[in-house]
């Protein structure tokens, strides 16, 4: 007999595309029938044959197939009239369809056109889409008379889409099947299960023998079907991890996995383990094709109801959908129930999109205004309905500004979680809405720090920008001025002072700012000012106020305690005033970063205890509000204690978690070479020189040029190299390291002892002057200081400098490079005692250099007699000259512990002093700028207002006016 089906073809747009085409070629087409067969099918195609060789011997059966779509429920309905035709069973088939659901007798009307006019139900009218009458008898007793005259199969694919009145009339002809030879086939989505008025069921009083009913369910393809189809698809064998993957992808769904077959054929790609992330764009991109489709035959309704689902997700409810969804003609309930039919969406209370990509697609046909108008409707909803954060912040994302401190602190807390976790981009995204929104200027700033503290890791350029801005917010009144102390510190513990000290300059002078918080910045810009020279503060608009000597704020106390630490100056009151900034009165207005500072003063004034208990205090409080920055600064003063104790394992500790708390990446390029440098010092103290070159060898300048870590990086440098016995590399890094320090003011030999460096680098001539000159300043410098470990270390090394057999200048861990040490022990010549004696004793003038010391460089012809006779009296056996003792300033001058005249006693400060120093030594302006690494208009300025100061018109009176004789330029 021949088979009449209804194909797709001739209507194409009759129903939603998600369930595939109607008829049997079509479905061989889309490959849910590969080479004629139907994969992991065998027994549902076994029971069909029976029941179809039954019903050729007066059997009736009724049949319905339940699967998701693309399982192959229509193939299967195709594979069945397939088989009818060959035993000779006559074969009628249906498609039901959206479209069609309110039409009368839809389904019928198809059933009836596809019956053959043998028959002769072919002739009986179909219903009329508008008719009133109830035909469902008539109806039943047309098809069962012809099923009468020839054994029936009737076929109706999609039968939840089939209108009332034709589901009606299937279930009357279900009860009817035992009077006739019929076989009722129909197939319905497993998405949409019938309800009580939806099921197809036999009648009860029925011949059990006569009449059979049975439901097939379709399951998904097992790992071993998929790979049996993938098999079928390609010449070669699937890689098994290839075949597992391409399972997870498609869900077991024959029609996805044959739309990815077919694109990797098109591609020409081979089902390998290397194309696995082309299989899972593959299989997204079919699902999508899939929702896109039928997108397109939906009504208006219904897709928005699909739309509040794909925004709200698994958070969606019916009571959502009936407020947000603009219903005109349908409740929620029977919106997804209907929806359910096109496999788009999951089963349960709550409904949700199978598949990312479909949700994604549901959005893509709204313009943009629209879709954030309807992320911010349902936001609103879901907050009232008190969604969690997660879901919260996930509408958020794609929502309008809400314009309620609620979103904010919505998207700051999943941030949070978000990034702890282990997810900092998605915690990124958040807190970048977050800055949408219209928040108070003491909230914005916290936002900015928080954004600034997640990207650190990654993009350490961006934090530092994010704090800058977060000290540009205008305030509405002095409750920001402790947001802005926290960004100030956190740029400052990085390294970018220098951008830092305008925005923190600006900020101190606004009227908002409480008298606390401005001490706090102040603080904060003078310790930037002294770890990057360059006098930017000299063109900060307002200016800022200079230090108080006597501070009675803890956070300026702290700065002022290192500043004096570096310069070597009354360790006594240094030690009170870091005491001062680590009082526990002082926790909750002290910045941790000037706390560090206090910390460090007292590591270089040997109070090893009490910075430790503070260290841990500072180390607690920065971890707890996650500073990062100021960890690793802490650590490297912790490694900086431990290394002048002696314990370079400790340090190293010290050093590996600073590390992992801020990588080498993370630190400002003027900060970058200090973690460097400690380390190689580390590995120096191990005896790795191997450890140490390869530390060295990763800090690079960049920009780190003239920073105190740049110091400490040249003298780990020249310790490694006069290590290798690169002596003179050694020295040129030991006076270029004491040069960056003298500009700063930094005399203090507890930071660097720079200047026995450099005597050892000098050679191991007992007579070396200059060699003399270095190791007597810094005995001197050390003394003054007062630091056991300090004048130990100066000590030592002028002992083995003067040959002591027993080596007195090796410090534990620290021996001198081979090439350095003498070969023999010699004694100390008479015109080392001397030098010794006279520098030891003296204290150097403020402008004096150590060339000074050594070498008088007026001409014979030009001294006084007294000044001739002094030097004949200088003059030992042999004619060989001892060192010249420095000039003095004038009797009354008063002067620091380091011996230079006070700077207060004459009215200037110390950058002006400095640069008076010099010019009254013989410097052109130009190689004054050079020294100290400043602009020739700097230079130019400070002496300005250094001749006002001291009332002298030129540089001729300067040198009398600082208490010393002027020197020729050389």
């Amino acid at each position: 007999m021949r088979q009449v089906s209804y194909s797709r073809d001739e209507k194409p747009e009759r129903r939603p595309p998600a369930t595939g085409p109607a008829d049997g070629p079509a479905r061989l087409a889309e490959g849910e029938l590969v080479d004629g067969e139907l994969v992991e099918r065998e027994k549902e195609q076994e029971l069909l044959a029976g029941l179809l060789s039954g019903l050729r011997s007066g059997r009736s059966a009724a049949v319905e197939v339940h699967g998701v779509p693309g399982s192959g429920r229509s193939a299967l309905l195709s594979r069945a009239a397939e088989l009818a035709d060959r035993t000779g069973v006559e074969v009628a088939t249906a498609q039901a369809s959206w479209e069609e659901s309110g039409l009368r007798y839809g389904v019928v009307a198809q059933l009836l056109a596809a019956l053959t006019p043998a028959t002769g139900a072919g002739r009986t009218p179909p219903p009329a889409g508008d008719e009133p009458t109830d035909r469902t008898v008539e109806l039943c007793r047309v098809f069962l008379t012809a099923a009468r005259a020839h054994p029936l199969l009737l076929v109706v694919d999609d039968v939840q889409w089939a209108d009332p009145y034709s589901r009606r009339w299937l279930q009357a002809l279900a009860r009817r099947l035992d009077s006739a030879p019929l076989m009722l086939l129909t197939a319905r989505s497993g998405a949409l299960p019938g309800g009580p008025y939806d099921r197809i069921e036999l009648c009860p009083l029925a011949d059990a023998p006569a009449v059979t009913g049975h439901t097939l369910h379709l399951a998904p393809l097992s790992v071993a079907g998929v790979g049996e189809m993938l098999g079928r698809g390609f010449t070669e064998p699937a890689d098994p991890a290839f075949v597992r993957a391409a399972s997870r992808a498609v869900e077991g769904n024959p029609a996805v996995l044959r739309a990815v077959i077919g694109r990797f054929a098109g591609h020409g790609w081979t089902p390998t383990a290397d194309r696995l992330p082309q299989l899972a764009e593959a299989a997204a991109e079919a699902i999508g094709d899939r929702a896109v489709r039928t997108f397109g035959v939906l009504p208006e309704e219904l897709l928005g109801v699909l739309r509040v689902i794909a925004v709200a997700g698994r958070h969606c409810t019916p009571e959502m959908i009936t407020a947000l969804a603009e219903l005109r003609t349908l409740g929620a309930a029977r919106a997804l129930e209907l929806l359910s039919g096109t496999g788009l969406l999951t089963a349960g209370d709550r409904p949700a999109f199978g598949e990312p990509t479909a949700a994604e697609a549901a959005l893509a046909g709204i313009g943009a205004e629209r879709r954030e108008e309807l992320y911010a409707r349902v936001a609103e909803w879901a907050h009232r309905t008190a969604v969690p954060d997660g879901g919260l912040a996930r509408m958020l994302l794609g929502a309008r500004v809400i314009g309620h401190p609620w979103a904010v602190e919505v998207l700051r807390r999943e941030a949070a979680r978000r990034r702890a976790a282990g997810h900092p981009e998605e915690a990124v995204r958040l807190l970048r809405r977050a800055l949408r929104e219209p928040v108070r200027p003491p909230l914005r700033v916290r936002i900015l720090i928080e954004l600034s503290t997640v990207v650190l890791p990654t993009s350490p350029e961006a934090a530092d920008r994010h704090l800058r801005q977060a000290l540009l917010v205008a305030p509405a009144d002095g409750s920001v001025g402790p947001s802005w102390v926290r960004a100030a510190e956190l740029l400052v513990a990085r390294g970018d002072v220098v951008a830092a000290q305008p925005l923190i300059a600006q900020a101190a002078a606004r009227s908002e700012t409480r008298p606390a918080d401005r001490a706090a910045l102040r603080a904060l810009y003078w310790l930037a000012e002294h770890s990057q020279q360059g006098a930017t503060h000299e063109l900060d608009l307002p200016r800022m106020t200079a230090l108080s000597t006597s501070p009675t704020e803890p956070a300026e106390a702290g700065v002022v305690a290192w500043r004096g630490a570096l310069g070597g100056h009354d360790i006594t009151r240094t030690r009170a005033l870091a005491r001062a900034a680590l009082a526990p009165s002082a926790r909750d207005t002290t910045p941790l970063t000037t706390q560090l500072a206090a910390c460090h003063a007292l590591v270089l004034a040997d109070d090893f205890a009490e910075a430790r208990t503070a260290l841990d205090a500072v180390l607690v409080r920065a971890e707890e509000s996650d500073a990062r920055a100021v960890t690793g600064l802490a650590l490297l003063v912790d490694a900086t204690a431990e290394l002048r104790q002696g314990r370079p394992d400790r340090a190293a500790t010290a050093l590996d978690r600073a590390r992992e708390t801020v990588p080498q990446h993370c630190w400002h390029p003027l900060m970058a070479p200090g973690p460097a440098a400690f380390r190689a010092l580390v590995q120096l103290e191990r005896g790795d020189l191997e450890g140490a070159e390869q530390s060295v060898a990763l800090a690079r300048p960049g920009g780190a040029e003239g920073g105190l870590a740049w110091a400490h990086l040249l003298y780990a440098r020249g310790r490694l190299r006069l290590a290798l016995g690169q002596r003179g590399k050694a020295l040129a890094d030991f006076l270029e390291c004491g040069r960056l320090l003298l500009a700063r003011q930094v005399t203090n030999p507890a930071l660097l002892p720079w200047r026995s460096a450099a005597a050892q680098a000098r050679g191991p001539r007992a007579d070396d002057a200059q060699a003399i000159a270095l190791l007597a300043e810094e005995r001197r410098l050390a003394l003054a200081w007062g630091a056991p470990s300090a004048v130990t270390t100066a000590l030592h090394t002028m002992g083995a400098r003067a040959g002591d057999p027993a080596r007195p200048g090796r410090r534990p861990g620290r021996p001198w490079p081979e090439s350095a040490a003498p070969t023999t022990p010699t004694p100390a010549t008479w015109q080392y005692r001397q030098a010794l004696l006279a520098l030891g004793t003296t204290p150097l003038n403020g402008s004096d250099t150590i060339d000074a010391l050594l070498f008088d460089d007026t001409p014979p012809t030009e001294r006084t007699g007294s000044e001739q006779s002094e030097q004949a009296g200088r003059t030992g056996h042999g004619g060989r000259a001892a060192p010249a003792r420095p000039r003095r300033a004038p009797a009354g001058t008063p002067r620091t512990p380091g011996g230079a005249p006070d700077p207060s006693s004459l009215g200037l400060t110390g950058a002006e002093l400095r640069v008076a120093a010099l010019a009254a030594g013989g410097l052109a302006n130009r190689a004054i700028a050079a020294e100290l690494s400043v602009t020739l208009r700097t230079v130019e300025l400070h002496l300005t207002k250094a001749y006002r100061k001291l009332g002298i018109s030129g540089r001729a009176e300067l040198a009398a006016a600082l208490g010393r004789a002027p020197r020729e330029t050389p």
